[in-house]
């Protein structure tokens, strides 16, 4: 059985990258709507959904590298002739259809690769060369781009499919042709077609296809990032005797074993401290974030939910200290409230103040099954019970009157 094609028909490679490409698509489809539609509420149903999106993105990665390997082999042969030159508008309708079914099988895979590394967290890729691609940032809008032509091309490639399939049905069954045997097991037509004249009109029209598809899922908002539904609370206005120029409050969690790391966007700091007390009580904060206004990777929808901040019932969190300095330096020493949780903390912090100008830093790390954070995620394997904090602030005393 010959490996290469023929003017007349398919070799065995040809055939099976065919079907080897076939059954990894129409896996990895199916799978994929299996796992949007699962539940995540519980460690089991996280790490059940989680497995069907690793299986989903292993079967895509798949794809890609089996695509690139059959499009370089098809480089290398001869295309067998269409049975039937003389019908031309079905000859360019398959053969244009083949072109973005070849375009979808790469693009597909390879924006679902770039959308996965360019988010943190969820479900990982099952290979040892880790989850990152060069030249990938962790990026919202890489995230929002890459995340709409993956939808785009899956999309494509689904219609495509659907089309190849009732093509080789409807050559099979009412035109009784060799189309399908000689890709299925590599039959000769009985009557020899005449040699191939393949043009450049399919893959024009393809392009086409593309442009159109492309800029009218852009008009659709199709490569914006994604925003959450839940409204943010609208903080006050403080008053502080130090005014906060510029500072981040951020949270890395440990989930399947990958760190996925986020911030809060809103949040304010009413600050009363005495930098000319050198010991003992030195001032008081009070620190108000909006938790709706978290992003943390592709798990940003879940933390909203009411298993875990459940901003939906508390808009805020609220961190209220005395400001103690010691000897071995400062101590943020009061309450943190989290839903309906209120516990003590002290927090250990590192300050620099020069002149009008002050600098702070913290690290800690919460457990948040204090809290009422997923309680229901009660495996570490899903996701770890530590919350690592790291906050930073820049300040200028204000001016008083």
């Amino acid at each position: 059985m010959a490996l290469s094609n023929t003017q007349t028909t398919y070799g065995t490679v040809t055939r099976g990258f065919h079907w080897l490409t076939a059954l990894l698509v129409m896996t990895l489809i199916p799978v994929a709507l299996i796992a949007n539609d699962l539940p995540y509420d519980t460690s089991e149903q996280l790490t059940r959904k989680a497995f069907m999106f690793s299986l989903h993105k292993t079967l895509g990665v798949t794809v890609f590298f089996v695509a690139l390997l059959r499009i370089i082999w098809a480089m290398t042969q001869s295309k067998p002739a269409a049975l039937h030159p003389d019908r031309k508008a079905e000859t360019l309708l398959a053969e244009t259809a083949h072109w973005l079914l070849y375009g979808s099988l790469v693009l597909a895979p390879l924006s679902g690769w770039i959308h996965h590394a360019s988010t943190s967290g969820f479900a990982p890729i099952w290979w040892p060369f880790g989850q990152d691609l060069p030249m990938v940032p962790k990026s919202a809008a890489v995230e929002a781009i890459s995340g709409g032509l993956h939808e785009v091309f899956g999309k494509v490639m689904l219609v495509t499919i659907l089309l190849h399939i009732a093509g080789a049905l409807k050559h099979h069954f009412i035109d009784r042709d060799a189309t399908l045997p000689r890709m299925w097991r590599g039959a000769v037509a009985p009557h020899t077609p005449v040699t191939a004249h393949h043009t450049r009109k399919p893959l024009l029209a393809a392009i086409a296809v593309w442009a159109v598809t492309l800029t009218g899922a852009g008009l659709l908002g199709y490569y914006t990032p994604h925003s959450s539904d839940t409204p943010t609370a609208e903080l006050a206005q403080v008053a502080s005797d130090w005014t906060v120029q510029e500072g981040s409050i951020e949270i890395a969690v440990t989930q399947f074993g990958s760190t996925v790391e986020g911030s809060f966007a809103d949040w304010t700091a009413d600050i009363s401290y005495d930098p000319a007390i050198v010991s003992g009580l030195s001032g008081t904060v009070e620190v108000i974030i909006a938790t709706s206004s978290l992003t943390l990777g592709s798990v940003t929808d879940q933390a909203m939910g009411p298993d875990f901040f459940d901003t939906g019932t508390f808009e805020t969190a609220t961190f209220k200290a005395d400001l103690i300095t010691g000897i071995d330096g400062f101590v943020a020493d009061g309450t943190l409230t989290i839903k309906d949780q209120t516990l003590p903390l002290v927090m250990p912090f590192r300050l620099s103040v020069q002149g009008e100008d002050a600098n702070m830093s913290a690290n800690l790390t919460l457990d948040r099954r204090d809290f009422g954070i997923g309680a229901n995620m009660d495996d570490e394997s899903s996701l770890a019970f530590a919350v690592d904090v790291s906050i930073t602030l820049a300040a200028t005393r204000s001016e008083t009157e």
